[in-house]
């Protein structure tokens, strides 16, 4: 804040009237107001008689001077009221020298207005009556006593530009929990006291004292809510103890800063001795927080150990305690502010607590500045090691905390609106609504050039039927060639004749010349004579095909029949595409993703799909267009949001980054991926104030969806309870979607410090195709039963799984209850890092994981586990780093022997590096699961595969079987297709490779085989077709187009080149 003229100013108070007063003798007593302020009178009213209707007009102003310099100051008007209180004058009694007087009660006047920019202000302040005063106490349909007042300065104590630059700290000191037993609220009375420094730049460190505190019984709760009181001592009236409109609403512990965010149930007391609670004020900085509140742990004061986190050089109340007595041996005028009683004795001065404002201090962690104190002549104190303070030790053995409130007046760091987050992103990727259809354009022509086409071939047939309709009927079908080239020719002449030839001409030269232009974009004149004549040509060719489409639209031949076609939707084009990506056919794989994005081009998830495939191929230019189109489309979608944000780090973009990352934030601040992208990204940055808000928000997020889960969990206990009885289960059941009659396995999960496992990255392709799908933030799955054994038994099955301890999911526990499943559920407790590490991998963002994994590592809840292994040997295994890949998998089996996933990903390990035989006995072994591994499509291709190499048909056709029923697609069929044709099942195998082809018709090995089939069925035609587009499309195996020509010479045909 700038600095504040230093010239002094007055404040002046006016008591105007007072209301509904009462006194001790008679209805009418003589009353008088006393202000004081700052421990300072400021005046007394004349002595007013009060109306018989309990009013009185005292108009009385006095007045103090605010100077910042040497007196009253802004801190003071801040914390401390304007008292005002009523005394009644009794009338005097005989022999009586002095009159006599008797307080009735105390009003405060809050002053905070005059620091809001205020000049002037009115209020009516109740007057709250002393300890056997007549003044009627504040309850419900009595009217309280008050005062109205008035406030007056000449001009604002601050400027716009001052209370701009300003801010104001309110600090609530709540209580103190679960003292050591031996406070005891017996004997003596005891005032307890709490005081922190705030350090100010430049400047000696300002103290606040709270004082009063008094011990309460265990057990005793505190109100909630409850009026917040003024830090200051020896007030008359207990009501004017409250700040006016100042309340402790509480609030849940999960969602505070402290140490102890979690539920208490201690008992409440008060503390007595020397203490220093350490508050960790780094949240402050945090953008947008103007707050907060937590509870904190009270250790005792020990000189050395403040020093060294707070580089404080003695305790707050070194000094403090001397001043306090002598201030209260003194006294005062009866002032409603005098400081409460301390003793000077050591003892009593460990009653106080100091806060301090480095807590927690670590790495990463932003220092608060802190001034030394200033020093003094009195000498230090000298404080006991630990072991010979057993005073100061009974706060660690009794657990005793406080629950301390700071706020502020306006947010330290600023935090951007979400309008202007949204304005940003709009800036920077513009909304692209679907485009309006033209009216226009080469399909709009080529549509005209139809329509005209038909309209007059039914003007010409029409005249046929006018000419020629009578001889028509009567001979019938019977026409020889001759009479109908002579009807052609008089038709022909008839036309030319009446000028019908030239008006037809006419009405369709306007559609020839729409499509010359929209369809050729010819405008311009022809620069040669060649092409013009080569326009022509082309253009004749195009206008007779167009013409004949026409005319079968307008009169369709019966004779032929209309060709079925094999409608391949989204999701199998997504399979597709993933098994190009997989067997790292990367063109085929473009193919697919493209041919998603013309069929749908504003489905946003085809771009995010088409975006991560070009991470993998890291093409990162690419992936950072789909993105961007992905979010043009929809601009609220958090993973398109997200995935700007990465590809914005990736690509050094640092500013859009946060911007996309923050946006993420506010438009879903419940999601955790979000937060934690958000504190990776300032991680990056080196702004650790920032990493540490954004890693603790995704923390809390986390943390209640487990709360809420567990909520779910125990509310659905009993309907399983019920139904395991034998009761009967209802068609529905909450949040498990189990439909009575049909199939259906649930899975409950309880896992202690995460929920729910999101898929993994070949998983969320194949749930889909399968229409299978599972968010990965639900903690229960439902899932059908695709398993052909057990789909004709209708039954539900509900199956509670508690894992141990360790949180490892064991396959062994499921297995005995579970089946079929087809994904698995994984149960290790889930941290924010291994949440966006799930979320990464499933775009390919294998670049960020290992940052990610680093974190996980490193994190109290997460570390080493099964997952973390099999994540890293992924990553290793797309770089073909297969001796780093092992090495993990090792580890991983370590940890959970029985984890399908191990399994799989250990036989794709082998497959790649061509050690088939030891990947047929991992991949067995993860079939042979009840669970399923999350990569079971590809576990059974692979499979299939070794089986046909080892020359085992019926094993590899039962698994092809097996995958096609699951997730078909042309690799599916073809190797069925080629089982069956190897164990010479020609039907079977012509059926399978039928399929196979009309999935993919440029698959040169399915033709192969098809040609095989159609050469060993003696079906010569079929087989040289099929040959055909076998060496058309340039078959890349061998030894198969050498078994084609062997048997092409054994049964003389399908070889046209013969």
């Amino acid at each position: 804040m700038e600095q504040v003229s230093s010239t002094g100013r007055p404040v002046q108070i006016t008591v105007t009237d007072g209301y509904d007063l009462k006194g001790f003798k008679g209805d009418t007593p003589v009353t008088f107001i006393r202000a004081e302020f700052n421990q300072v009178v400021l005046g007394d009213s004349a002595k007013i008689t009060v109306s018989p209707e309990g009013t009185a007009k005292y108009n009385f102003t006095c007045s103090f001077e605010f100077n910042p310099e040497g007196g009253v100051t802004l801190d003071d008007l801040a914390h401390k009221p304007v008292f005002l209180t009523m005394t009644e004058a009794l009338p005097k009694e005989k022999k009586q020298k002095e009159e006599k007087t008797m307080i009735l009660g105390q009003a405060v006047v809050d002053l905070l207005p005059l620091l809001e920019g205020k000049s002037s202000f009115e209020t009516m302040v109740p007057l709250h009556p002393v300890p056997g005063s007549p003044l009627e106490p504040l309850r419900s349909g009595v009217k309280q006593c008050s005062l109205e007042v008035k406030v007056f300065v000449a001009e604002p104590l601050l400027t716009a530009a001052q209370i701009s630059g300003g801010n104001l700290l309110k600090v609530t000191l709540e209580a103190a929990y679960s003292v050591p037993e031996s406070f005891i609220p017996v004997g003596p009375l005891q005032n307890c006291m709490v005081g922190l420094q705030v350090p100010s730049a430049g400047e000696k460190d300002y103290p606040i004292y709270f004082k009063n505190g008094t011990l309460k019984l265990g057990g005793e709760r505190e109100p909630v809510p409850r009026p917040k009181k003024w830090p200051i001592a020896n007030i008359l009236a207990p009501g004017a103890n409250n700040i006016p409109d100042a309340f402790i609403v509480g609030g849940p512990y999960e969602e505070e800063e402290g140490e102890l965010n979690h539920p208490e149930t201690d008992d409440e007391g008060q503390l007595l001795f020397h203490g220093v609670a350490y508050v960790n004020m780094v949240p402050l900085l945090y953008p947008g927080v103007k707050r907060i509140r937590g509870a904190f742990h009270v250790y005792p004061y020990l000189d050395s150990t403040v020093y060294e986190k707070t580089k404080c050089l003695f305790s707050l109340f070194r000094d403090t305690g001397h001043n306090l007595i002598q201030n209260n041996k003194i006294g005062g005028i009866n002032s409603p502010v005098s400081k409460p009683v301390i003793s000077k004795n050591l003892k009593e001065d460990k009653t106080v607590k100091e806060k301090d404002i480095e807590a927690r201090p670590r790495p990463g962690d932003v220092q608060a500045p802190s001034i030394k104190s200033q020093s003094s002549d009195t000498p230090l104190e000298i404080e006991p090691s630990l072991c010979n303070n057993p005073e100061g030790q009974q706060y660690v053995e009794a657990g005793t905390y406080i629950v301390l409130e700071i706020e502020l007046d306006k947010a330290l760091v600023p935090k951007r609106m979400p309008e202007e987050l949204a304005r940003r992103v709009k800036e920077m990727i513009p909304p692209r609504p679907p485009l309006t259809r033209r009216t226009g354009g080469a399909q709009k022509a080529v549509s005209d050039y139809h329509m005209q086409i038909k309209i007059i071939s039914r003007a010409i047939l029409n005249e046929y039927h006018r000419m020629f309709g009578k001889e028509a009927v009567k001979v019938g079908s019977d026409l020889d060639s001759e009479t109908l080239e002579e009807q052609k020719c008089q038709l022909n002449y008839e036309l030319n004749c009446s000028g019908k030839y030239f008006a037809f001409k006419e009405q369709l030269k306007h559609a020839v010349v729409k499509i010359v232009r929209e369809k050729y974009l010819k405008t311009t004149a022809f620069e040669s004579q060649e092409e013009l004549q080569k326009f022509i040509s082309e253009l004749y060719v195009f206008l007779v095909d167009q013409m004949h489409v026409a005319l079968n639209q307008a009169m369709p031949d019966d004779v032929q029949g209309t060709p079925s076609t094999i409608y391949t939707s989204s999701e199998q084009l997504r399979l597709f595409a993933f098994e190009a990506e997989v067997n790292e056919n990367y063109e085929m794989a473009t193919v697919y993703y493209e041919e998603r994005l013309v069929r749908e081009p504003q489905n946003l998830e085809h771009w995010l799909d088409y975006g991560a495939f070009c991470l993998l191929t890291e093409d990162n230019i690419k992936a950072q267009e789909c993105f961007r189109k992905a979010l043009s489309l929809n601009q609220n979608h958090i993973h398109s949001l997200l995935l700007c944000g990465v590809l914005a780090v990736l690509m050094e973009n640092y500013e859009q980054a946060e911007i996309f990352f923050e946006d993420a934030t506010c438009l879903e601040p419940t999601n955790v991926v979000a937060w934690t992208l958000l504190g990776l990204y300032y991680e990056i940055q080196n702004n650790d104030i920032r990493m540490e808000m954004a890693f603790h928000e995704a923390f809390k997020q986390l943390q209640a969806r487990v709360l809420q889960a567990q909520v779910t969990k125990q509310r659905c206990t009993s309907t399983v309870e019920y139904i395991e009885e034998g009761g009967k289960a209802d068609s529905c059941l909450g949040p498990w979607g189990i439909t009575s009659g049909s199939s259906t396995a649930a899975v409950k999960v309880e896992a202690p410090a995460g929920l729910g496992a999101p898929l993994s990255i070949l998983d969320e392709f194949l749930d889909e195709s399968s229409n299978l799908q599972s968010e990965s933030h639900e903690p229960i799955l439902s899932v059908q039963s695709q398993d052909p054994t057990t789909s004709q038994k209708p039954s539900n099955t509900f199956v509670k799984k508690t894992p141990s301890k360790k949180g490892a999911s064991k396959c062994q526990e499921s297995s005995t209850s579970l089946h079929p499943i087809l994904y698995s559920v994984s149960q290790t407790p889930t941290t924010i890092f291994m949440e966006t590490i799930r979320f990464l991998m499933k775009v390919n963002a294998v670049q960020y994981v290992h940052r990610v994994l680093a974190h996980e590592l490193l994190c109290p809840h997460g570390g080493p586990s099964c997952e973390y292994y099999l994540v890293l040997a992924k990553t290793h295994l797309l770089k073909k780093d297969f001796a780093k890949a092992e090495e993990y998998l090792q580890q991983a089996a370590q940890m959970d022997y029985l984890n399908p996933n191990v399994w799989g990903v250990k036989g794709h390990l082998y497959f790649l590096s061509g050690n088939h035989a030891e990947a047929k006995a991992c991949y067995e072994r993860t079939i042979s699961f009840v669970v399923d591994a999350s990569e079971m499509h590809f576990i059974f291709l692979r499979l299939g595969q070794i089986y046909l190499e080892e020359k085992e048909y019926e094993k590899a056709k039962k698994t092809y079987l097996q995958v096609c029923k699951r997730s078909p697609s042309c690799l599916t069929w073809l190797g069925l297709g080629i089982a069956c044709y190897q164990l010479d099942e020609l039907t079977e195998a012509e059926d399978a490779l039928s399929e196979a082809n009309a999935l993919n018709n440029y698959n040169a090995e399915v033709w192969a085989y098809l040609a095989l089939v159609c050469l060993k069925a003696g079906r010569q035609l079929e087989a040289e077709q099929a040959y055909k587009y076998t060496m058309k499309l340039k078959l890349k195996d061998e030894s198969l187009l050498a078994e084609i020509h062997m048997v092409q010479e054994t049964v003389g045909f399908g070889n046209p080149s013969f």
